[in-house]
């Protein structure tokens, strides 16, 4: 049997024909740059052929309804094994998701109420708020109720033929709005104000013969009978009887302008009906156990002594105590899983697999210790080493060097990044690393110094009385014309605190967080910083035709592949095949737009261009300042090996955050909201972000970040520590100074680990 998964020749994105031998049941760790290649490796080549391969073993009826992967640019992957590939992709769902169902724990107190409760409400769906027979009736399982807000949907001072109407597509002449001015229910002329009860009734919910009425719409396109449905009632059915998760967010905000939201009155919240409500072991009742943090509901459970009930509590209490163990003993099980950080959702998906009894896979994890304060990073090297012990291999890409350390191979991609990167620079043992001469080599051995010298606040940005979530009466200072790094372990209440409390007391305020970029499949860095128009209107004025004709979404679009420069053919059964256009060759351009030049230099050559190429070719007397000026935010924040053509999409998640960043660039006397901007950060990339963040304090900006690098630390001017734990055990302030007097303060987890940082322990 092998003992190493071999690659051959892989050519992923910017890898540069890498052959690499990773040793199985092993965990191997790779490191290197943002945009080195790391990703590439794991998740675009060994990854997807894998999960590939695996869909092949399924027939071709149950393949069509899988999800398709092209076969990776790489010669051969030898001895590959079934990958688990743990992510930080929003676990999602929607309202009816939770840490309770995801992880499945609640359906397990759902057998134990349904068992051991009194009185019992029945089988364990009754105790479901997603089963008919368990959930509330009045919110639906929900939790709240959303509903329409009549003085918002209806003008009662006008008429229908006024435009009394509010709701969407229900403007005076749509069909909509026909279906009620033509009903013959109602006086068209009439304010909505004068109307009868029965009038009213039936204008609102359909009463009053309303329901089987059919309405003859005449419209330019010809006739329909339509069903006549009260106001309310069809918008109930249109917008909120429907899953909202996938819709986009003009509709959401549609909703949201013309409904009011509140907790179910029916159910306090719970979303249970009365009977599973009423069922209680121990006083308690399964939405009680629900509202628990996690922590505390292992003790409950411990306490259960009953023959029946004891081993269905031990089961639950089994994966609680895996949540408690990967540091998420803060969560209650009623937490919806729409609300959790990409960290805390990799960490419960990881607790999946826990309990597994599986062996002989590939776990793959991305950056698992994001969100993770250091004291926490332990945790979680535990759990890595229990899923290799099993017999498993573990491929982790990750930047922080405690996680490094318990590796047994480190592949460290590079030098750079870009064309710069895609190259194995060093593959081995973590000492090796140590002392190899690469770019995570060196910042191994470096260590950041502690400032000395901090900067004077100008003012102060107060919070006062926070209680949101775990916060307890909180009362704290921003000082403004300052770096501020807002710590503390994992559940504490720092985004509580910066990004809920501190941005809606500041609503001016720019904020910077780890939300995917909204942007289509024929994104790039130019469009995405709005400089492609410049640069279309530059070359249309130095030939003389329209600018339409330099836009591959436009007038210039290859005719063959729609300006996409790729072919993708659907195979139907079969894995899809992605070909460069023979007609453009991958430019997306057709021919007669690269005629037209500037400087000797067409479109395509443009959007080749690295950052760095492009601000000296537009940076002249002739150039535009404004497009060089957003240039250099690339520079500043470190991407200058980016083409300004690059789909965004194959950027990685530091490269994306640090785009988002440059698009808020070079604002003064503004204040500035980052959470956790080192994430996806190489050590090297850190140096480069904080220096920018401090040209944004020193050009007269406020910039407060929540972060656990103790390098963002030592360079911050005003250190805010939450804690001293998290959840109920957390939400209080623990600290607030400078990092100098942090590193003395005795009882903040985060000065310990500064401490260490420092070699002063």
């Amino acid at each position: 049997m092998a003992s190493d998964i071999a690659i051959s020749g892989a050519r992923e994105n910017n890898l540069r024909d890498v052959s690499l031998s990773l040793p199985k049941n092993r965990i191997t760790v790779f490191t290197g740059v943002s945009g080195s290649g790391k990703s590439s490796v794991v998740f675009d080549t060994i990854a997807v052929e894998s999960q590939r391969q695996l869909n092949e073993t399924f027939t071709w009826f149950i393949r069509n309804r899988l999800p398709k992967y092209e076969r990776p640019h790489v010669d051969a992957i030898d001895d590959l094994s079934v990958a688990i590939v743990v992510d930080q992709k929003p676990i999602g769902g929607n309202v009816r998701s939770t840490v309770g169902t995801t992880t499945d724990i609640f359906s397990v107190l759902r057998v134990l109420f349904s068992r051991h409760g009194t009185p019992s409400a029945g089988p364990a769906t009754a105790y479901s708020f997603n089963d008919p027979s368990g959930m509330c009736p009045e919110c639906d399982g929900v939790g709240r109720t959303v509903r329409l807000d009549l003085d918002r949907a209806v003008d009662w001072s006008k008429s229908l033929n006024g435009g009394a109407l509010r709701l969407p597509g229900t403007s005076v002449g749509s069909w909509q709005w026909k279906l009620y001015a033509d009903s013959g229910l109602f006086d068209p002329d009439k304010p909505l104000a004068d109307y009868s009860e029965e009038e009213r009734a039936a204008l609102l919910y359909g009463t009053g013969g309303g329901h089987g009425l059919k309405v003859r719409l005449v419209m330019a396109s010809g006739a329909a009978d339509v069903r006549f449905e009260g106001l309310v009632d069809r918008f109930d059915r249109l917008y909120l009887k429907r899953d909202t998760a996938g819709l986009s967010d003009t509709y959401k905000e549609t909703v949201r302008n013309v409904t009011t939201q509140g907790v179910c009155p029916a159910c306090g919240g719970a979303r249970l009906n009365a009977a599973a409500l009423a069922t209680r072991i121990d006083g308690l009742s399964i939405a009680d156990y629900a509202r628990m943090e996690v922590a505390d509901l292992v003790e409950v459970l411990a306490g259960i002594d009953d023959p029946v009930a004891t081993p269905i509590a031990a089961a639950a209490r089994e994966r609680l105590e895996r949540l408690v163990g990967i540091g998420l003993g803060y969560l209650s099980l009623d937490r919806e899983t729409t609300t959790l950080s990409g960290g805390e959702g990799q960490r419960l998906k990881m607790v999946r697999h826990l309990g597994s009894s599986l062996t002989g896979l590939t776990f793959i994890f991305d950056e698992p210790s994001v969100g993770l304060h250091p004291r926490d990073v332990g945790r979680l090297n535990d759990l890595l080493v229990r899923l290799r012990d099993k017999g498993n291999t573990v491929l982790v890409v990750e930047h922080d060097p405690d996680v490094m350390a318990i590796a047994d191979h480190v592949v460290d991609m590079g030098p750079r990044a870009g064309t710069d990167g895609g190259a194995v620079v060093y593959a081995g043992p973590y000492a090796g690393l140590r002392a190899a001469d690469t770019l995570t080599g060196r910042c191994l051995r470096g260590r950041t110094p502690l400032k000395e010298t901090f900067r004077t606040p100008t003012g102060a940005l107060p919070v006062t009385g926070a209680g949101l979530h775990n916060l307890k009466d909180v009362d704290v200072r921003f000082p403004t014309g300052v770096l501020t790094v807002v710590t503390g372990v994992a559940g504490s209440g720092k985004s509580t605190l910066v990004s809920e409390v501190f941005t809606a007391a500041y609503p001016e305020a720019v904020v910077i967080d780890q939300g995917a970029i909204t942007a289509s499949s024929r994104s790039t860095p130019a469009s995405y910083l709005g400089i492609m128009d410049t640069v279309r209107k530059v070359f249309a004025k130095e030939n003389g035709v329209p600018a339409s004709l330099f836009s591959f979404n436009s007038a210039g679009a290859c005719g063959v592949c729609s300006g996409r420069g790729v072919i993708c053919t659907d195979l139907a059964f079969m894995d899809p095949v992605t070909t460069t256009c023979e007609a453009c060759e991958g430019r997306r351009f057709h021919d007669d737009v690269l005629e037209h030049r500037v400087r000797g230099r067409s479109v395509v050559d443009v959007l080749g261009m690295t950052a760095a190429d492009a601000i000296a070719f537009f940076d002249d007397s002739r150039g535009d300042p404004a497009l060089v000026r957003r240039l250099r935010t690339l520079n500043e924040v470190g991407l200058t090996y980016l083409t300004l053509g690059q789909p965004l999409s194959t950027l990685s998640g530091g490269e994306r955050q640090r785009i988002k960043l440059a698009t808020q660039l070079h604002r003064t006397g503004s204040v500035y909201v980052l959470d956790e901007p080192t994430t996806g950060l190489h050590m090297a990339d850190v140096g480069t972000l904080v220096a920018l963040l401090d040209r944004l304090v020193d050009a007269g900006n406020t910039v407060v970040c929540v972060e656990h690098n103790m390098d963002v630390v030592k360079r911050a001017d005003w250190v805010i520590d939450l804690g001293p734990e998290g959840g109920k055990h957390g939400g209080e302030v623990v600290f607030e100074g400078t990092p100098a007097r942090l590193l003395e303060h005795d009882d903040s987890f985060t000065a310990a680990y500064l401490r260490r940082d420092l070699g002063v322990e």
